[in-house]
């Protein structure tokens, strides 16, 4: 599972980039739901690694990874990161900038 390339830079694939531009293009065609269960399926498909490998792998159950995939709106967090940070990545705070519609 590298997901660093060989000169230290995180390597995001294509598709999942296009993905993170779409979202601030078009946010309200996503929601957090959405972005993390399809970026989780998709790494996942990337490593090769079926939901039952998934699981075994992060430590979570097997009803977990299909729960994330499929963009349950509640989901602890803990068990979230346990999952992303095989894919070097995690969920956290990221500050917000305020905008007239917000």
């Amino acid at each position: 599972m590298k997901h660093i390339s060989t000169n230290g830079k995180l390597f995001i694939p294509k598709k999942i980039l296009l993905q993170i531009i779409s979202l601030f293009l078009h946010p309200k065609r996503y929601n957090m739901q959405t972005t993390l269960s399809k970026y989780v399926k998709a790494m996942r498909k990337q490593h090769r690694l079926t939901q039952v490998e998934l699981s075994e792998k992060s430590g979570v159950g097997l009803r977990f990874v299909r729960e994330l995939e499929q963009g349950k709106p509640t989901l602890r967090l803990d068990k979230v990161n346990q999952i992303l940070n095989l894919f070097g990545a995690e969920v956290g705070v990221v500050p917000m900038t305020k905008t007239n519609d917000r």
